[in-house]
């Protein structure tokens, strides 16, 4: 292999790289979206007792009010991990793992859905629409911010392998939670409808069951590793060129 098939393989992988780290976040278009995320949440009132639960050597108590079973795109979300999310920490919450912010219903199916910019921070989900018209027909009702509560490794996982224009699906329970870690109160309620809006708006979930039903990204996200592998290779084989080889 010449240098100059090198230099070409080296910036044609740069050039995919791009391409594919601008796509591969993309909300899916309709027809790849699954029947399920058509409905609406489930929602059940429901009789059971508070339970405690340790994570990280904090004792929760959990108080679920609601069964509840979604199907949604996921269009934004926050990791509490995150090393500028200081607010989990200093309330010594490791037990809200994700908030994940999700579409369905009639955003779906009137499209309006990808006419939306969303972004999420630790504790809200934001949209914004330049149109006045698809504003109008944008339905508020069918986007929600969800606190996901886990005290299962395994769910937490699955949790933080989404990624935007993800279809997922999880159950559990709207649930009021709290602690007395040290000495330091804290609680967090639930919203109990979709209509509210506001930093009380979102649904505190503690999660029975989670599943990526569908990734999104297409095959941009495979793309990203390849153009990566790509730029590698290319590194490697220039450097073990003979320097006499420029044809």
């Amino acid at each position: 292999m010449t240098r100059r098939l090198v230099q070409l393989l080296f910036f044609g992988s740069l050039l995919l790289l791009t391409v594919a780290l601008w796509k591969k976040d993309n909300l899916p278009q309709f027809p790849r979206l699954q029947q399920a995320l058509m409905n609406e949440p489930l929602q059940v009132p429901i009789k059971r007792a508070a339970f405690n639960t340790t994570v990280n050597g904090v004792t929760y108590t959990i108080q679920p009010l609601y069964a509840y079973d979604l199907y949604g795109l996921v269009v934004s979300l926050h990791d509490s991990k995150t090393w500028w999310d200081s607010v989990h920490l200093e309330w010594n919450d490791h037990l809200n793992v994700m908030d994940l912010c999700v579409v369905w219903g009639n955003n779906l199916r009137r499209g309006v859905y990808q006419e939306a910019d969303y972004s999420s921070n630790e504790f809200e989900c934001s949209f914004r629409i330049n149109s006045a018209e698809v504003f109008r027909i944008f339905d508020q009702a069918a986007l929600s911010n969800n606190h996901l509560l886990t005290d299962k490794p395994g769910i937490a996982r699955t949790m933080r392998k989404v990624r935007l224009g993800d279809q997922v699906h999880f159950r559990g329970y709207l649930a009021e939670y709290s602690h007395n870690h040290n000495g330091r109160p804290f609680h967090r309620g639930t919203s109990i409808v979709r209509n509210d809006t506001g930093i009380r708006a979102c649904e505190t979930v503690f999660v029975e069951d989670f599943e990526i039903l569908q990734p999104g990204g297409g095959p941009w996200r495979a793309i990203v590793w390849i153009a990566v592998f790509l730029i590698a290779m290319s590194v490697i084989v220039w450097f073990r060129l003979p320097l006499s080889n420029n044809a």
